[in-house]
């Protein structure tokens, strides 16, 4: 009887579910047609995105790059228009006649007479020798600094004599506060003895004779000839040389030259009160650096107006002393200030 053979039957099934195998794997692996594989089709994807960002950042600054060209041109547009444009003339001031000048400077000092009629010197003193070594003193220092540091040094020093017998180191050391004390010093000790050696302890009351004191100019001499003698004298100091060219009364920059400049504009009568009108409205008003301009009672005389804050507001916080609402310089004032007496000097501290 014949049989048909078992193993070979079986084999030929196993090979078959051998294909078949590999046949599904194959189509798992294999993409459908046509179809690019999955990792590709997303890195073509990620470098189709970066290639859009940089074409957006190169428009992007291709548009700023032309902003900045079409400015610079416009820029450079204006200044080339502003430069063949006619320049705007301010219009000249007309000559000012000599005798249109003076007209004017005085009645600059009425306005001032009627703004300051308390004007006064700002050095505390009692007679002709304390008036004379404040002024010395107030070299390169305030009259404030001066009035807090003469009580002490005439109560030790109230006589030529007494001065130029003092220690020079004591001396120094009463003085320092007004600063440059050594030189101070050393004017004071030789003016002291030549008062006691030359004039008899007492203060001359001659220009001639003051400038030869040492540590004695024109501008101090002038100072204690019309405060302590009432002789007549111009006071040339920082404030005064600068009003008096502002005001267009001189050019010169020289002390001397300003003070001749300006006595041939007025009375010798007006000359002391003057001098005190116009250094009151320095230090309150006119000052150097920001004059008050829009708080100023004389700006429509005054040829230099617009130099500092026009303002009135603003102008108005620039005010000092009286006017601003603060202390005057002195401790003892004339009785028709209208402000408040400085302070005395704070006593020192005491070592702990």
């Amino acid at each position: 009887m014949n049989e048909t053979p078992e193993k070979p039957a079986a084999a030929k099934k196993a090979v078959t579910k051998k294909a078949t195998a590999k046949k599904a794997v194959a189509k798992k692996a294999a993409p459908a047609a046509g179809q690019a594989p999955a990792r590709t089709t997303a890195a073509k994807k990620t470098t189709a995105k970066t290639a859009a960002k940089k074409t957006a950042a190169k428009k992007t600054a291709a548009k700023k790059t032309a902003a900045k060209k079409t400015a610079a041109k416009k820029t450079a547009a204006k200044k080339t228009a502003a430069k063949q444009a006619p320049a705007k003339k301010t219009p000249a001031r007309k000559p000012e006649s000599r005798v249109a000048m003076v007209r004017r400077a005085r009645r600059i000092n009425r306005e001032l007479a009627e703004l300051y009629p308390y004007a006064h010197p700002e050095l505390d003193f009692t007679n002709p020798f304390e008036l004379l070594v404040a002024t010395v003193l107030s070299a390169q220092t305030t009259d404030l600094r001066v009035n807090q540091t003469t009580p002490r040094l005439f109560a030790v020093c109230p006589t030529p004599e007494d001065m130029a017998a003092i220690d020079p180191e004591r001396l120094e050391e009463l003085i320092r506060p007004t600063g440059f004390f050594r030189a101070k010093a050393k004017s004071l000790l030789g003016l002291s003895a030549a008062l006691r050696d030359r004039f008899g302890g007492e203060v001359p009351g001659r220009l001639e004779d003051l400038v030869t004191l040492p540590g004695v100019g024109r501008k101090t001499a002038n100072v204690v000839l019309g405060n302590a003698f009432g002789v007549p004298g111009i006071t040339v100091d920082t404030h005064f040389g600068r009003l008096a060219r502002r005001f267009g009364w001189t050019t010169a920059e020289d002390a001397e030259k300003v003070e001749a400049d300006v006595a041939g504009i007025f009375p010798k009568s007006e000359w002391t009160m003057l001098s005190h009108r116009v250094v009151f409205h320095g230090r309150r008003v006119c000052h150097s650096r920001k004059p008050a301009c829009g708080a100023c009672a004389i700006a429509p005389l005054c040829p230099a107006y617009g130099e500092g804050e026009t303002d009135p507001e603003k102008a108005k916080k620039l005010l000092k002393y009286e006017l601003g609402g603060q202390p005057g310089q002195r401790l003892k004032p004339p009785a028709d200030y209208p402000g408040q007496p400085a302070p005395p000097m704070a006593p020192p501290a005491a070592a702990s």
